[in-house]
This record gives structure tokens, C-alpha cells and sequence, in this order.
């Protein structure tokens, strides 16, 4: 056979990760505006474009006996309506049944014997919407590759103009024999002393940019080395996780983290952090968990993809591991901590070292990356995933219908019962949180948390910190729940959402929330 399109050790890396539950699927919650388009009719217009991203029509082919990383090959047997799939919510297809739609989509594995991706249709979404949601297994695509890969998918204008036809009608190659596969793994290892004496030459050509880059790596693999062996704190997020799958999601908008950054310090992804931290120590608290000095450990993915790599398929990522102050419950001093704190990882060179093991790991033998996995199922470097992803900010369309919100899901280790990813696109900035069934029970409380930090932030720069802000109403604070209620049936959204978060940064009333949530809704 031609040259193998083998995966690289990251890739790999996530396909041994897959066990006891966790399931190595990114996924999204796109949601648009409009009447679905019929189903056939997506299923031409994916069709039309599959040419643009060939690996969505390749599967894995394995190694016999495990003597090399699984390579991708065409499926003779591609069929895009195996990977569209369609639903409809029940009346009166609320967010809420989105979300448990999602949490039980994304708890089933993707086929292993077929193009590791799916599209779910899902008519019946109120307001007159519809959504679809997607899986993509880690080891084809990275959160921002993911996000580039929408870009073909998807329109920038509500009339696209007609996409190129492919050059010639697509026709599987014929897929190798396991002894082709085995003896294409052997060969390549006898390249790898060859790959070597090319890096001498190079060191001979460029000897200095040669050794300031390895003083850089191996300043970073020390800075990985010593987060490896300070272990993070136990947490009710680190237990073994179950089969089954919580998610839900916040909507925020772009401009006021912005607002916060420019008038607090530190950069955007600061602010997220902060917001994170401020939601997991409210959270923690009101389980009666102890949280004073308490300083979580989140590993927060870094894109390490060049411009020119862009839509490109693969993983190419690496990783630093970021303090969260959770015992802090200063909105101005957690901001600061973690500002400073991501401002020394980055000098350290720690997501550098990650990138660096990462590449050294392509030489490592299929069995080592097997156990090296394992071991990391059992990690206690880390209490929980947090990736933020910047998306486009312009709106995307899909035959017309425009993409009024994009929610990410990140998917859920052996032992890390929480995961939080966050995207950009268009103006807003969503939160994905995506937990274990049984063990994160109360995820809808936490999404409250992060919008009562988001009100904590908020004031902090507004400069009110340690100001009692105003009722939404004269005499709110007596009035009943039912009372409220009544009052909130007849106001206006921007009245729903002063009350939501008048409540949620002071009262925590349940009912009056959720009547915030009805009538926001309702509008």
C-alpha cells in the first residue's frame, strides 16, 4: 500500500483512554433560527461537501498484534445516512429537553468499525428552532480544528453561492490486508534511526536555534514534571464516573468579559478562569464541602496549531495546568491570582514541555502509549478539564436557517466526573458543563453559580464591589415567590433578567428563578 495515514500519538493516545465509561467525543449543540430543512435535503448538502473533508469518509484500520498506531483508511461502505441521524423533541421541546437529548447522546460510544463522527437532526425545539448536534471523536479532530471544520459545514451567508462539485466521483481505495498493515508498521520503524541522523544534520546547519529551542523544552518538560508530581487535592470531582451523562449550558455575552478585562487586568481567558473558580467555590461550599485555602488543578488545553494548519484534521495541542483559587471568594483577588499564575505558567514553558513529550511519544511503541493511558485514567494531576476555544464572530447558516448558538461539550476522564468548555461565536460566549449522571447531580445549580459569578465580576468592575446593588422593584425583597412570579407573567424579558440575577447573586430562591427562566423563554 501507499504511505500510511498513520494517527499520531496524541490520537492514538485518546482512542487507549476509552474505557469505564469515558468516551473520547468532543460534541456541540448547534442551534438555529427556522423550520428545519427536510432531512434528505441535508443529507445532499452534506454529501455535496464531503469532498472538502475526506477523513469524515475514513475509519481506523488496527495493527495485528499491536505493532503499530492505527492508520486511516477509506470506508468502502461510507453511508451519510448512517451519520445523520434525526429526532424530534416531545411538546413543548424545551431547552431542558435538549439538554438531556444531549447528556444521553453523548453517553454512547461512536463506532469504531466506521468514520468516527455523527450528526443528530433534532426537530420540535421550541420558539420555532431547531438544533443539531455533533460527536467527533477526539483522535480525528481538536477543539479549534473543530470549530475551523463548521466553516464547511456551514454557510457565512444566508444565499452561499454553489459549492465546487468534487474533481471526480469519490471511489474508496481498496483497504489494506493485515499483513500490509503489519508490514508497513515494521518498515516504518526502521526509518525512525533515519529520522535521527536527519536531526544531527539539522543541529549541524543550525546549531544555535537548535540548542536554544532544546534549552526551551527542556525547561518546559521540567515545569511538567514538577506539576506531575504535586498531585491535585481530592475533590467530589474525582471519583470513578458512571455510564451515563448530565450536561447544560450558560450563555453569556462576549462584550461584558471584555468589559471586565479591560477594566480588571489580566486576558480573557483570565476572566473565564476567574468566573470558573468564583462558580466552583460557590458550588463546593453549598454541598458543605470545605473549601478554605482550597486550590484546585484544572488542565486548560492549548492550541499549539499554526495559521497555516487551520481546518486541518488532528489533534495538535498541548496543556498547562492552571491554579483555581476556590477558597477565594474575591472576585478582585481570585481575577489577580489567576492572572498572575497563568502569567508564570507561560514563562515557565510548561505548555512548551507538554508539546515536546507529546512529539517524543510518536517514538514510543504502540504497548508503552497503551499503559501510558492507562496511567493516566488514574491520574490525580488534575481535578477537572477547562478549554476555551475562540470561534468565529460572524453568524454561520446552514441552508438559510442562521446559528444562533453554539454550545461545546468536552468529553469526561475515567476519574474527572466535571467538564467545562467554553466557545465565542458571534457576540456571545457559551459554557458547555457536562457532567456524571449520579455524581454531579445538582449540574444545573452550578450553571446558577457561574452566572452569580459572572454578577460578581461584573460588579467588581463596575467599581460597586461591596455595594448593595437595587432591588429590581421597591418592596421586592418581602414579596413572596408566587408574588413574583405573578409580577414577572406580565413584565418583559429585561425584567426577568434583572430579577435572575438580583436572585441568584442574593436570594437563591429556586422558584423565582425558574420562573425567570419560563418567562425568558416565554419571550
Amino acid at each position: 500500500m501507499s504511505k500510511p495515514d498513520r494517527l499520531t500519538a496524541l490520537d492514538a493516545g485518546f482512542l487507549h483512554l476509552e474505557r469505564s465509561g469515558a468516551h473520547m467525543h468532543v460534541a456541540a449543540i448547534f442551534v438555529f433560527d427556522g423550520d428545519p430543512p427536510a432531512y434528505d435535503e441535508l443529507v445532499e448538502a452534506i454529501e455535496a461537501r464531503m469532498h472538502l473533508v475526506p477523513r469524515y469518509r475514513q475509519k481506523l484500520a488496527h495493527v495485528p498484534l499491536g505493532q503499530g498506531r492505527p492508520v486511516w483508511v477509506d470506508d468502502p461502505h461510507f453511508n451519510a445516512r448512517y451519520h445523520l441521524r434525526h429526532s424530534a423533541l416531545p411538546a413543548p421541546g424545551s431547552d431542558e429537553q435538549l439538554k438531556n437529548l444531549a447528556g444521553r447522546l453523548f453517553a454512547s460510544p461512536l463506532d469504531r468499525t466506521k468514520p468516527l463522527w455523527e450528526l443528530n437532526l433534532v426537530e420540535g425545539l421550541d420558539g420555532g428552532r431547531f438544533a443539531i448536534i455533533s460527536k467527533t471523536h477526539h483522535a480525528l479532530v481538536d477543539g479549534v480544528s473543530g470549530v475551523d471544520i463548521t466553516s464547511v459545514i456551514f454557510d457565512t451567508s444566508p444565499d452561499p453561492s454553489p459549492v465546487g462539485a468534487e474533481a471526480r466521483a469519490w471511489l474508496a481505495r481498496p483497504e489494506p490486508t493485515g499483513a500490509e498493515l503489519l508490514a508497513d508498521a515494521l518498515l516504518e520503524r526502521t526509518t525512525v534511526p533515519a529520522e535521527a541522523a536527519r536531526g544531527v544534520r539539522a543541529v549541524t546547519r543550525a546549531p544555535r536555534h537548535v540548542l536554544a529551542r532544546a534549552g526551551e523544552w527542556l525547561v518546559g518538560v521540567g515545569a511538567m514534571a514538577w506539576a506531575g508530581l504535586n498531585p491535585a487535592p481530592p475533590s467530589p470531582f474525582n471519583v470513578p464516573i458512571g455510564p451515563h451523562r448530565r450536561y447544560t449550558w450558560v450563555d453569556a455575552d462576549l462584550a461584558r468579559f471584555k468589559a471586565i478585562k479591560n477594566e480588571l487586568g489580566g486576558t480573557l481567558n483570565d476572566v473565564v478562569l476567574a468566573a470558573v473558580t468564583l462558580a466552583l467555590g460557590r458550588f463546593l461550599r453549598r454541598r458543605g464541602e470545605q473549601t478554605e485555602g482550597l486550590v484546585l488543578r484544572a488542565m486548560v488545553p492549548v492550541s499549539v496549531r499554526a495559521d497555516a494548519q487551520r481546518g486541518a484534521l488532528g489533534n495538535q495541542v498541548a496543556a498547562m495546568w492552571a491554579p483555581l483559587p476556590v477558597g477565594n471568594d474575591d472576585p478582585l483577588a481570585v481575577l489577580a491570582d489567576i492572572s498572575d499564575a497563568m502569567r508564570g505558567l507561560k514563562e515557565s514553558g510548561q505548555a512548551v514541555g507538554a508539546q515536546a513529550l507529546t512529539e517524543l511519544s510518536g517514538f514510543a511503541p504502540p504497548t508503552l502509549l497503551h499503559e501510558a493511558s492507562r496511567l493516566v485514567t488514574r491520574q490525580r494531576f488534575v481535578n477537572l478539564v477547562v478549554t476555551n476555544v475562540p470561534g468565529p464572530q460572524f453568524p454561520f447558516y446552514l441552508a438559510g436557517r442562521e446559528l444562533t448558538d453554539m454550545f461545546p461539550i468536552v468529553p469526561l476522564g475515567a476519574n474527572l466526573n466535571l467538564g467545562i468548555a467554553v466557545v465565542s461565536y458571534n457576540g456571545a460566549l457559551n459554557f458547555g458543563l457536562v457532567g456524571d449522571f449520579v455524581v454531579m447531580h445538582d449540574l444545573e445549580e452550578l450553571a446558577d453559580d457561574f452566572l452569580a459569578a459572572l454578577q460578581e465580576l461584573t460588579v467588581a468592575a463596575a467599581g460597586l464591589h461591596g455595594e448593595e446593588p437595587a432591588a429590581p422593584w421597591p418592596g421586592y425583597d418581602e414579596q413572596t415567590v408566587p408574588v413574583i412570579a405573578k409580577r414577572l407573567h406580565d413584565a418583559g424579558e429585561d425584567v426577568a433578567a434583572a430579577v435572575r440575577s438580583y436572585e441568584l447573586e442574593h436570594k437563591h430562591r429556586r422558584g423565582v428563578i425558574d420562573a425567570t427562566e419560563r418567562e425568558r423563554a416565554r419571550g
